[in-house]
């Protein structure tokens, strides 16, 4: 998967739950994301979320799967 498909489909998620309060709209995009991609896929996402194109909401439920992975 290229970077610029990761981006495409994270954002296409965030869209979707964009209707939410961003708390909440965060919340859900993390747990989609958790529930529907892969490990690998789900890595990739963390360790390009802050190398810009991502939409914010993505950017906020990437930090919530980070901060929920166990140490």
């Amino acid at each position: 998967m290229t970077r610029t498909d990761l981006v495409r489909m994270a954002n296409q998620i965030a869209a979707n739950f964009r209707h939410h309060p961003q708390a909440q709209a965060a919340a859900e995009v993390a747990d989609h994301i958790r529930m529907f991609w892969p490990p690998l896929m789900r890595r990739e996402l963390l360790d390009n979320v802050h190398s810009g194109g991502f939409d914010p909401l993505v950017v906020a439920a990437a930090d919530l799967l980070a901060e929920a992975k166990p140490a």
